[in-house]
């Protein structure tokens, strides 16, 4: 029986293409080897074998080798050094195509051992006859001072760059002013005691923003972001300055880009600052309309892109788009984050001429199938009511008709905004509380509860069977959410204070149900609040519970004016998409990739540190017990384990404890530490209670009402079940946990 000799692999294959007599057949075998490197497969190993096809003069096959050399340069550093040759020869071909190949991959290889050969063809390059040559040689500096910033400042490539600014050729001033932001933007980010660059690298003058100026309109789309970027950056020295630049920017409005679009709008808005001519800030202004609409009929993204800075846009200038209302309009295709953004620029741009128009659409939205963006659109309706005064009777009108089509979640959403709409204007739409409380029975969604809750009990006064409705919720308490009970807990107090003959059992019943079955620390301390305010003073507990509110408002921007003006000067880039400071997403300083991957090996060296560490702590505390229960006094003559147990058990509040007789917590607390005269406090008479019988009401126990005996100030809580007995070693445990 005869062995089947081993299959050679792709990559021996491949080798032997690359190495054939015939120069279409190793043409073939590297468009193989891209091919796989493009799906991921390692083809590392076929390195020498694509380097010895590096010389040649088809140019197709050239591109092919640099792509590869750029791919793999990182993990074959020793083998990129036996290309330096071909590349340097490369930067002197007569093809300025080739010159400009070479210098541009000799930047892009990022190995250290090739950096030093890359300054002398970078050089000849930067004063290439051919413009393609230069501006290729611009962006190549850019990538050097990120690899090794001091070669650039030893070389002069800065002061090569600042000259080529006057380049006659626009694109090459467009790429040269592309690698000095770069330039400038890494090395003021760097930190003091790392940079070694002058922090000003690339100070805008007059002189340099007339050649810029003359440059914008000549350049590639990509270019004219660089340059409209730049020239967001200078400060202009005077009014006339900032016109001159204003009126040179306005044509870039009509580009197809829109990143070149938003380019210009952002120089506009910066140096419209400095504008004092009341005519020309009002066609400059309207100027803009135009393209920012036009960005509206772009993809879905982009168009999500444009609304997130339009709306900044708007909180500064709200004119700017006051008469494009219409444009804002959902489309039925819209995804729900384009019609978000547009509902809430549509409530931004809301007036008394338009409202009629925009309730009659927001009342066609409510009638969608996306659950979330009818309730966003029932909140703008609410929002809408808030913002106009002269609208909000309509608004509501448009509400009632919502309500009355018994949609639950429409009912829900629309209760909610009917609340916002009582805090704006109360005791002004008291007609429909009765509409709304017909639909009680239909609410299942906390917020909606805790609306109609709200509503309650700030008109009980005017609701004849307010105890009624509040005691359906009162008689679910414990199984309502926590937002529900805290508005029902508020609402029946508000209720007590404005009928006390016919509501003193349901505030004793929500009181007490709230201090003793509620799990929540919040809705527990708001009880004991209320209990406390009630049985002292029931004025005071007036002025706090029913006190004056100012109405509510809708606020003109959503971003501080501070961070308003910095996130303008960044309209185009992510910070005026998230509205927040590039800072805040973004670390300090440039990232490239080899700091990355350099910064996820240390991320789980320390991982592994940490895992270690742990471990060592789990042994230890498997060797060691901690918590040493023995009877024997500590160093330094204080008593530890069992030791220390029964001296703490001596206390009298402990004593109570363990003897289950313990009538108020924070009277045991206090008294592991002493009593109130043993920590400096005099222990006084209580003072008489105006309310006594109102503590009597509640079944307060007899130690919490006034007497004439002198007793130690404390709070007056109501009452708390007794704990049932404990077994010592479990109470001894609890007493421990304390500390």
């Amino acid at each position: 029986m005869s062995l089947r000799a081993p299959r050679k692999g792709e990559n021996y294959e491949l080798s032997v293409d690359l190495n054939s007599e015939y120069r279409e057949k190793r043409k073939d075998a590297i468009k193989r080897v891209i091919a796989s490197m493009t799906v991921g497969k390692d083809v590392s190993g076929l390195f020498p074998d694509v380097l010895k096809n590096m010389q040649t003069e088809d140019l197709e096959q050239k591109k092919l080798v640099y792509l590869y050399l750029m791919n793999y340069a990182k993990t074959q550093p020793e083998l990129v050094i036996l290309a330096v040759n071909t590349f340097v020869k490369d930067t002197d071909d007569p093809n300025p195509l080739v010159r400009a190949l070479a210098i541009r991959t000799m930047g892009c290889l990022r190995a250290e051992k090739i950096i030093d050969y890359l300054c002398d063809p970078l050089q000849k390059c930067l004063r290439d006859e051919n413009p393609y040559v230069r501006k290729t040689a611009a962006l190549c500096v850019a990538k050097l001072y990120d690899l090794k910033p001091e070669l650039v400042l030893e070389n002069g490539f800065l002061d090569l760059l600042h000259e080529m600014i006057a380049d006659s050729n626009p694109m090459v001033v467009a790429n040269t002013v592309a690698a000095l932001t770069d330039i400038h933007i890494s090395a003021t980010s760097q930190q003091p005691s790392t940079s070694t660059a002058d922090p000003a690298i690339f100070t805008i003058t007059s002189t340099i923003l007339s050649k810029l100026l003359i440059a914008l309109n000549e350049c590639s789309e990509w270019g004219r972001v660089a340059i409209l970027n730049a020239l967001a950056r200078y400060e202009a020295l005077d009014e006339k300055e900032s016109e001159h630049i204003c009126e040179r920017v306005v044509p870039q409005f009509q580009h197809i880009n829109g990143g070149v679009v938003l380019a210009a709008v952002k120089v506009i808005m910066i140096h419209i600052r400095k504008v004092r001519r009341e005519d020309l800030v009002k066609q400059l202004v309207r100027k803009m309309a135009p393209p920012l609409v036009t960005l509206l009929s772009s993809p879905p993204e982009v168009q999500w892109v444009a609304l997130r800075n339009i709306n900044l846009l708007l909180q500064k200038r709200a004119e700017l788009l006051s008469n494009e209302m219409r444009v804002f309009f959902c489309k039925y295709n819209d995804p729900l984050y384009v019609k978000v953004e547009k509902l809430d620029i549509m409530v931004r741009l809301a007036s008394e001429d338009n409202v009629d128009a925009l309730l009659s659409e927001l009342k066609e939205y409510s009638s969608e199938v996306d659950v979330d963006f009818v309730r966003k659109s029932i909140k703008a309706i609410g929002q809408t009511a808030v913002k106009i005064d002269a609208a909000a009777e309509r608004c509501v009108n448009v509400l009632l008709d919502l309500i009355a089509t018994r949609v639950s979640y429409v009912v829900q959403e629309a209760i909610v905004v009917m609340k916002d709409i009582f805090r704006k204007y109360p005791s002004t739409y008291e007609g429909v509380i009765p509409t709304l409380c017909a639909n009680l029975d239909e609410l299942d969604e906390p917020e909606a509860k805790a609306s109609l809750i709200w509503i309650i009990g700030e008109y009980a006064n005017k609701i004849d069977n307010a105890d009624e409705l509040l005691g359906i919720f009162v008689d679910t308490f414990t199984e309502e959410s926590y937002l529900v009970q805290l508005q029902t807990l508020t609402a029946v107090v508000k209720l007590f204070l404005v009928k006390p003959d016919s509501s003193q059992a349901i505030v004793q019943r929500v009181l007490n149900t709230a201090t003793k079955d509620c799990d929540s620390p919040d809705v527990r301390d708001r009880a004991y609040i209320y209990w406390r305010l009630l049985s002292t003073d029931p004025g005071a507990a007036k002025a706090v519970v029913l006190a004056h509110r100012p109405p509510i408002s809708i606020p003109r921007t959503t971003v501080a004016s501070g961070l308003l003006e910095e996130l303008l000067g960044e309209v185009g880039s992510l910070a005026s998409v998230y509205h927040k400071p590039a800072e805040t997403f973004v670390g300090r300083g440039r990232v490239s990739a080899d700091t990355v991957q350099r910064k996820g090996t240390d991320l789980s060296d320390e991982r592994l540190a940490t895992q270690k560490a742990l471990q060592t702590v789990v042994a230890g505390q498997q060797a060691e017990n901690l918590l040493d229960l023995s009877d024997s006094p500590s160093a330094d003559g204080q008593p530890s384990g069992l030791a220390a147990t029964e001296i703490l058990s001596q206390t009298p509040a402990a004593a109570n404890l363990l003897a289950g007789t313990s009538s108020n917590p924070l009277d045991d607390l206090v008294s592991i530490f002493g009593s109130s005269t043993t920590l400096g406090v005099p222990a006084t008479p209580a003072t008489a209670n105006p309310l006594a019988g109102f503590g009597d009401m509640f079944g307060s126990p007899p130690s919490l009402t006034a007497t004439p005996a002198p007793t130690p100030v404390t709070a007056h809580y109501p009452s708390t079940p007794r704990p049932q007995q404990q077994p010592q070693s479990q109470q001894q445990d609890d007493l421990l946990g304390l500390f």
